[in-house]
């Protein structure tokens, strides 16, 4: 197929755009490669994908309005995978502007492409922080998400709520993934697995937020990719069952779903890092710190609409991901 994937500089469309090519899609890869962490590793997952033919590169902002409408024009994709985004939960404290910029207006650039062109299916990332102040675990596509905690999680709720408009408006059929704390090779250099390896195979101290009582859905890339083919492949339909006066969250009449995608399984802060303290056989220095604002206590993700409608089971077990990716740390950067 003729599938175009934002984000393909980024951790979860670089290895996206990978498994897309090996199995004969055509990837037209979209990303304006911003320096919110370090260019250079950005630069290396791109000169990977360009070893395969298949592998378009559009150097881009999706907030571009006619850049992104001359692309569509330009490719005629016939899916779409929307993954880029101003990512993290903490810079949405400092930077909100990026965050309406890329989020909302490079997300509502994508769905007019997807309208006007006819794309068969979108599927886009969504975020398990949309749970934001709900408690009742684990969380699950049919409860309400209303009450967000930062304005990260604020901008995702409102890409599921766009998406909707248009899957009903426009027959567009969408499909929303909600991320859990995804971890591998080739990850993100602002989220705790790669600062954790970091410092401690530096002998530096690592920062541990809410004294360390933290759990995570840690999943693995792998595991992530495999539900997003997955999910892609199957085209989304309305739900027939579907009640106005009883709404279900998660579908509607119109061709839209939303999926959590995590491991279903948390851990506990503290044990990742034991982890990781034996695959790189060096013990953490550990500075204590108040839980951060925008932040929440656990993640924990009901996967069985997933499971039951793709067959998605995660198998990556958290020690072997954790040994994966500083196997890979430490090939990449020498250590």
């Amino acid at each position: 197929m003729n599938i175009l994937v934002t984000g393909t500089a980024g951790f979860i469309g670089y290895h996206l755009a990978e498994r897309l090519l090996a199995r004969g899609d055509r990837v037209i890869g979209v990303d304006n490669v911003n320096d919110y962490y370090d260019v250079a590793l950005k630069e290396a997952r791109l000169d990977r994908l360009r070893r395969h033919p298949g592998f378009v590169e559009v150097r881009e902002d999706i907030a571009n309005r006619d850049a992104m409408a001359a692309l569509f024009r330009q490719y005629e994709p016939e899916r779409v995978v929307h993954l880029a985004a101003q990512a993290g939960v903490r810079y949405s404290l400092e930077n909100p502007h990026a965050y309406a910029d890329s989020n909302l207006v490079g997300f509502l650039n994508v769905l007019e492409g997807c309208r006007h062109h006819r794309v068969q299916h979108l599927v886009y990332a969504s975020s398990s922080s949309v749970y934001g102040a709900n408690e009742s675990m684990p969380f699950s596509v049919h409860d309400n998400v209303d009450h967000p905690l930062s304005l990260y999680a604020a901008s995702k709720k409102a890409n599921e709520l766009m998406a909707h408009t248009y899957s009903h408006l426009y027959q567009l059929p969408t499909t929303g993934l909600r991320f859990f704390t995804v971890y591998g090779p080739w990850g993100r250099p602002d989220m705790a697995m790669f600062k954790f390896t970091r410092n401690i195979l530096a002998g530096e101290p690592i920062d541990v937020y809410n004294h360390g009582h933290h759990k995570r859905d840690f999943t693995y890339i792998d595991d992530i990719v495999e539900g997003v083919v997955r999910t892609l492949d199957r085209v989304a339909a309305p739900n027939p069952d579907w009640r106005g006066e009883a709404p279900d969250p998660s579908s509607s009449r119109a061709p839209y779903r939303l999926y959590n995608i995590g491991s279903n399984n948390p851990v506990a802060l503290a044990r990742f890092i034991e982890i990781i303290e034996q695959v790189t056989g060096r013990e953490a220095i550990r500075n204590y710190l108040p839980m951060q604002p925008g932040d929440v206590p656990a993640t924990y993700a009901d996967i069985d609409d997933l499971t039951a409608d793709t067959g998605y089971r995660p198998e990556t077990s958290v020690e072997e991901g954790v040994a994966r990716f500083v196997e890979w740390y430490r090939d990449f950067y020498g250590v």
